[in-house]
């Protein structure tokens, strides 16, 4: 693909901007759907889309010979992307505010840090511990909306649900770092093997239900531009980029449109603890990234 920044830059706009909806589309779609319910609708329209973008590219005679290559790894990134994660990440936003949630998740970058340690036998560098306590702190002021003296937590098990997510989150990219194969196409075989596991949990949880009109198109949203149209413009955005540090580090900007929309859309106050410890959030994972 010739490289192009220009072109680069807008297609990371397009995805940022789209990921920055994603917090409240999940609130929007959990007023129709349970979270459960909502991972396996999403997940499926996300499947579909994948396996059209297979489809087009040819790449589709691929999949069973790539998955027959590698059956335990993709079984574990499977079940930890879509199935396990969506699911932790849905229920966290149905027992928080939509700011508090999307602020937490927020602090994956870190939880990647604290989990290559024991997994990848990398050491924690100061501007990583650095970076850590300036995330944890953030994590601390939101949770608590600033009362972190007290330790009154809103919602104990919705944090504990969100920084979980995180830990999922992380735990899959560390897996995915052994990974060679093309990026659509794993992603494919992952929501291969995530479909039938949710669905096994949504017979066991007797959850089966046809969505209302709302319903189907709030889990086709979320499907689409969380799991599926927005990982590929991401991928065209980094094959693109002359330097793909300057096109990354726009992704900093998603957490405060998030903020706007969660506002204009949800009708949330966004409390001033969310700010300040989003600010300090952010400055870790800007202080992981960019310092040396």
């Amino acid at each position: 693909m010739i490289k192009n920044q220009k072109h680069a830059i807008y297609f990371a706009l397009i995805a940022i901007f789209l990921w920055s909806t994603v917090a409240t589309a999940f609130k929007l779609a959990l007023q129709q759907l349970t979270p459960l319910q909502l991972v396996f609708y999403a997940s499926s329209f996300s499947w579909l889309f994948l396996l059209s973008c297979l489809i087009k590219t040819k790449d589709f005679d691929q999949v069973m010979p790539t998955f027959k290559r590698n059956k335990i790894h993709y079984l574990k990134l499977g079940s930890l992307n879509p199935f396990l994660y969506y699911l932790i990440l849905f229920k966290a936003y149905d027992l928080l505010p939509a700011q508090q949630a999307q602020a937490l998740n927020y602090t994956w970058a870190i939880a990647l840090s604290l989990l290559a340690v024991p997994m990848l036998g990398q050491k924690l560098r100061k501007t990583d511990i650095v970076a850590l306590s300036f995330a944890y702190f953030g994590v601390l002021i939101i949770s608590t909306k600033g009362e972190f003296t007290q330790l009154n937590f809103q919602s104990p098990l919705g944090v504990g649900l969100a920084l979980l997510s995180t830990l999922l989150w992380a735990l899959y990219w560390i897996y995915s770092t052994k990974n060679k194969d093309k990026p659509i196409l794993s992603l494919f075989i992952c929501f291969s093997i995530a479909l039938p596991l949710i669905s096994a949990v949504m017979t066991w949880q007797h959850a089966w239900l046809i969505p209302n009109l709302k319903g189907t198109l709030a889990a086709l949203y979320v499907g689409l531009f969380e799991m599926g149209i927005t990982f590929v413009l991401w991928l065209m955005a980094m094959k693109k980029a002359v330097n793909t540090a300057k096109v990354s580090n726009l992704i900093f900007i998603s957490p405060f449109i998030s903020l706007i929309l969660i506002n204009q859309f949800l009708g949330e106050e966004i409390h001033s603890a969310t700010l300040i410890g989003l600010l300090f959030i952010v400055t870790g994972l800007m202080v992981q990234k960019l310092v040396k």
